[in-house]
């Protein structure tokens, strides 16, 4: 009798996203938008964009006001971050586009971040009433939002006038020659990191207050935020100290 042949397929393909797996180490829990009470603003700012504003109802005028200019991202989550941090400090979310380079070239003339700060207090003092000057002003960047404030900290006036600085995976360079690695002997060009390697400068002496989250992705294209921080922890003579917390003291330097 001829023999019979029974072809047998390969299983498909499981899908990457979203992943089967469940890590259960930790519990991993995600945020929900949600309504905030406060007062909400609108108006356009550098490029025609909106900058959203929030602040608590009962803010105080005056000089103790501080300020959180938050790059790229849904507004809901840093205005949530605020509304955390206490009674007298404001949120303001720029949107500017996709890409470091156009949230540089929107503050490479001083005077945007100038007429930025100064619609904030303006949409405040037409709110409540009373004049609104910051005290502090603190400047977070997430991702690509990074190249607006690299733009801001390179003139010298508003580098004095920022106090803090938070980068969320968000230092990245070119390589030199362009798109060579540094794996096949490309370095890092470090005209995009030289105003973050001096305000870092500047926290370690203690003048400014600066943290850096990255990743480890590597994007192959341009520097990782991984290779960035490098860099940065390279030009400043400090290393990574390793921790673990909730666990023994013997995990940590």
């Amino acid at each position: 009798m001829p023999s019979a042949v029974v072809a047998q397929s390969a299983p498909p393909v499981a899908s990457q996203n979203p992943s089967p797996m469940v890590e259960k180490t930790r519990e991993h829990e995600r945020l929900t938008p949600r309504e905030l009470a406060g007062v909400h603003r609108s108006f356009p700012g550098p490029d025609g964009k909106p900058v959203e504003v929030w602040y608590p109802g009962k803010l105080r005028g005056g000089d103790d006001i501080d300020l959180v200019v938050h790059f790229l991202g849904a507004a809901w989550l840093p205005e949530y971050a605020v509304s955390r941090l206490g009674k007298n400090i404001v949120a303001a979310v720029v949107n500017l586009g996709a890409g470091s380079g156009v949230c540089d070239r929107a503050f490479s003339d001083p005077a945007a971040f100038d007429s930025l700060l100064a619609g904030i207090a303006r949409q405040m003092s037409e709110s409540s009433g009373k004049e609104a000057r910051f005290r502090r002003v603190t400047l977070v960047g997430f991702s690509a939002g990074h190249g607006a404030i690299r733009a801001i900290l390179r003139e010298p006036r508003h580098f004095a006038r920022v106090d803090a600085v938070l980068l969320l995976d968000g230092m990245h360079t070119s390589y030199v020659p362009e798109g060579l690695v540094m794996e096949k002997g490309g370095t890092l060009d470090p005209h995009n990191l030289e105003a973050f390697v001096r305000f870092a400068q500047a926290a370690v002496r203690g003048e400014k207050r600066f943290l850096v989250t990255h990743s480890e992705i590597f994007p192959g294209t341009f520097a990782s935020t991984t290779e960035a921080a490098d860099y940065l922890l390279l030009a400043l003579g400090l290393h990574r100290t390793p921790y673990c917390a909730g666990v023994h003291a013997a995990c940590s330097n």
